[in-house]
């Protein structure tokens, strides 16, 4: 298989169709192929990897080890660039509050229920949980250049979210993106090669794709 493949991991969860669809798109008119797969050696064969996920994460971690694929992802981890998407970027973590679940443990850190109970919003309405909706992402932090991904993507841009849990990584340096919703928490985090977002690219119109064109040429 080329370098040049980017394989969508298919272990039966996850918003398949609208994920492979957007970097199908973004691929447009270059020498990368998209490739949604089941097949382990196709994930060990392809350059990049992307890891979707939807639903409830026990169910997403027991699919996943279910389908023969976590060698693979855990493969694909170790040595080329990965993005993760919503619980495909939870499953990234060493542990969940829904269940509990363990995760992969490829970012120290824990995933977390929003505890937003009696708190109001600045027009006086609840909070909901889930978040569902538009929402800026913060990029620059830290005092240290933004991660490469967001090259050409402003700061404060809105991404579309849909989830009642978010990441708490242990160090600081792998949140690379923040957003505010009765506090303040990861929207994006990263180390090395691995790259995921809480919210969904492929939902975030003009930003989401410029997200994904940049992984299609990141070489961490």
């Amino acid at each position: 298989m080329k370098s040049k493949t980017v394989a969508v991991v298919d272990y039966g969860s996850g918003n398949l169709r609208s994920v492979s669809q957007a970097v199908k798109h973004v691929a447009q008119g270059s020498d990368v192929e998209v490739l949604v797969t089941s097949d382990a050696s196709e994930v060990l064969a392809a350059g990049r990897v992307v890891l979707p996920g939807q639903g409830h994460m026990a169910d997403c971690m027991r699919e996943l080890a279910g389908s023969g694929l976590l060698d693979a992802v855990l493969h694909a981890a170790s040595n080329k660039p990965l993005f993760g998407v919503c619980v495909g970027m939870q499953m990234l973590l060493d542990r969940s509050e829904e269940g509990p679940t363990e995760g992969l443990g490829l970012i120290p850190g824990e995933v977390v229920r929003f505890r937003l109970e009696g708190q109001l919003q600045a027009d006086g309405s609840r909070f909901k949980v889930p978040q569902m909706g538009w929402n800026q992402v913060s990029h620059e932090l830290h005092g240290a250049p933004s991660h490469a991904l967001w090259q050409d993507i402003p700061d404060g841009a809105y991404f579309y979210f849909v989830h009642s849990f978010f990441a708490r990584p242990v160090h600081s340096q792998h949140n690379v993106g923040e957003v505010d919703y009765g506090g303040r928490f990861a929207a994006a985090i990263a180390r090395d090669n691995i790259f995921a977002t809480q919210f969904h690219p492929e939902k975030s119109a003009d930003q989401g794709l410029a997200l994904y064109r940049n992984f299609l040429s990141w070489n961490p």
